[in-house]
């Protein structure tokens, strides 16, 4: 079902009427109900990270897996975490603390020449969760790199056929939530085998609030 801008920007208007006050800035989510799905094939499912124009939280954790000046780049921008080779050899006999790594941070890069030696060391942990890291070389401007993960979301699907996933914050400007909203429906149809024909609904709500829909048109 298409989804057009002035829909969204209708919902996100209605969502936050509906949403009481409260002393915490609220999460916006949006959920997509998808349909016409085969989930027993691993190509039906989604599970990958996308890129919004503008951050949808304050508290995205990058952990930064590299060596030599890209690691001291890596600290100066701010990076959550940056492990180095000896730390990564350490993780893959501690598998414990490679879990709590694994839970504990949003999006992984790494040095590239270290691919090789995360995919021994943390894939077991990392691959299940989606969270395998992207590879940069290590002259890569790092601390752009890390501004761009700090803007993804993760669009996963579970075991049932729909999409849940954070968008923005109440404070935010209705436009932004609406170009969020938008980047991320976009990218879902790109990936649905039928389009929006794989769309069966779309809604809007705050971490409080109720479940708002968002009026979708046949196509």
């Amino acid at each position: 079902m298409p989804v057009s801008r002035d829909a969204i920007a209708k919902a996100v208007a209605d969502m936050k009427a509906k949403s009481e006050k409260h002393k915490f800035n609220q999460t916006v989510e949006l959920a997509v109900k998808l349909r016409e799905l085969d989930l027993k094939r691993p190509e039906s499912r989604i599970n990958e990270s996308i890129e919004l124009p503008t951050a949808a939280s304050k508290n995205v954790k990058v952990a930064v897996i590299a060596g030599g000046d890209l690691a001291i780049r890596a600290r100066n921008a701010g990076a959550d975490v940056v492990i180095g080779r000896d730390e990564l050899d350490r993780m893959g006999r501690e598998k414990k603390e490679a879990r709590k790594l694994a839970q504990n941070y949003d999006f992984f890069v790494a040095e590239a020449p270290l691919m090789p030696q995360v995919g021994k060391s943390l894939g077991q942990m990392l691959g299940p969760r989606g969270k395998m890291p992207t590879p940069v070389p290590p002259t890569a401007p790092i601390d752009d790199v890390i501004k761009r993960q700090r803007k993804n979301v993760r669009l996963k699907m579970k075991d049932q056929p729909v999409i849940q996933v954070r968008v923005g914050t109440e404070d935010m400007p209705d436009d932004v939530l609406v170009q969020n909203i938008q980047t991320v429906i976009s990218r879902l149809e790109s990936k649905l085998e039928k389009g929006s024909k794989n769309i069966s609904g779309v809604a809007v709500k705050t971490t409080m609030g109720p479940l708002v829909k968002v009026a979708t048109t046949q196509a």
